[in-house]
């Protein structure tokens, strides 16, 4: 097929970008650069640098004809979101609102979305099915219900294809080794926490040690980037006309934040040190994914559900980039 990627500069999106290329695809990526890094663009794929809130841009890069797109462009930050909520709504609202309307009128049939588990807010129950209540707790997860709610609309009114995948905590490196996660600034765990055995830091912060939880500390399902875009891959062939199919994305096992850190140490073999901080202001306790969903309708099933196989994967990314990619690429 002949697909565009938006958000293919990032962490998620350069390595689904990857295997869509290893599966024949012919592929266009998108970014504005803003966050994504120029360097880890795949090679192979034709890169247009673009911001989704040009919405003459963003039809004008869409008018030449594709079988799909996938989307992952979207500001992330879950902290950031507290404190400059409109910028979310602009960027992820605004630029998905005109993705939808450039996908319709170049009569493109499929998308698949890089959505969340943010979606569900503090869940009453864990594992999160599909139907559980979508709640946000940050303007994070609102904008992003906000988007698979248009999606859906899009897709009743226009006869377009969707898949939502909303996943909890993505980790691990391209099994090539040389793309993986470097964030400015870095917000995820388990990249922070390797930096205490590159020398970076001489300890790693733990927000909240007071969530009902076994050991105080929050809980996560982790999800390695390859098991990812692989779902996505499915995803893409699972696109049905008029329907907006949701589907989440983990391996129904958590982890506290304190585990994620034992399993570090046992992976580098070093000591990692411990600071205790405030809980994040809409961070829920606990987020684990019910992926009963996609394994029954798509037959996705992840290869690497160990928690050392994601951080040995991103320890050895980690290693041979400890300081992420080069400046400006």
């Amino acid at each position: 097929m002949r697909l565009l990627l938006t958000g293919g500069a990032g962490y998620v999106g350069s390595i689904v970008s990857r295997h869509l290329l290893g599966a024949g695809h012919e592929l266009t990526v998108l970014d504005n650069l803003s966050t994504g890094h120029r360097a880890a663009v795949a090679p192979g794929a034709a890169f247009v640098e673009l911001d989704l809130r040009d919405g003459a841009a963003v039809h004008a890069a869409l008018a030449g004809g594709y079988d799909g797109v996938l989307h992952f462009a979207a500001l992330s930050l879950v902290g950031e979101s507290m404190s400059a909520p409109g910028r979310y709504w602009e960027n992820n609202v605004l630029g998905s609102l005109h993705l939808l309307e450039a996908i319709v009128a170049h009569g493109i049939p499929r998308l698949v979305f890089s959505s969340t588990a943010a979606t569900y807010g503090v869940p009453e129950t864990v594992p999160i099915r599909e139907d559980a209540p979508t709640r946000p707790s940050n303007p994070y997860g609102a904008s992003k219900l906000a988007v698979d709610l248009m999606i859906g609309g899009f897709c009743t009114a226009h006869g377009l294809g969707a898949v939502s995948l909303r996943y909890f905590n993505v980790a691990g490196a391209h099994a090539a080794g040389h793309i993986g996660e470097a964030h400015d600034p870095e917000t995820h765990l388990i990249p922070n926490v390797l930096k205490v055995p590159l020398g970076e830091r001489d300890a790693v912060s733990v927000f909240g040690s007071d969530y009902p939880t076994p050991d105080g500390t929050a809980v996560r399902d982790y999800i390695h980037i390859n098991d990812l875009a692989a779902a996505h891959v499915l995803a893409l062939h699972g696109a049905r006309a008029g329907e907006h199919r949701i589907f989440n994305l983990g391996t129904g096992s958590g982890f506290s934040v304190r585990e994620v850190i034992a399993a570090a140490e046992q992976v580098t073999g070093q000591a990692i040190p411990t600071r205790e901080a405030p809980r994040r202001p809409g961070d829920p306790p606990a987020l684990i994914a019910s992926s009963e969903r996609i394994a029954d309708e798509l037959g996705w099933v992840p290869a690497k559900p160990s928690l050392e196989a994601m951080i040995a994967d991103a320890w050895a990314f980690a290693q041979a980039h400890p300081h992420g990619y080069p400046a400006g690429g």
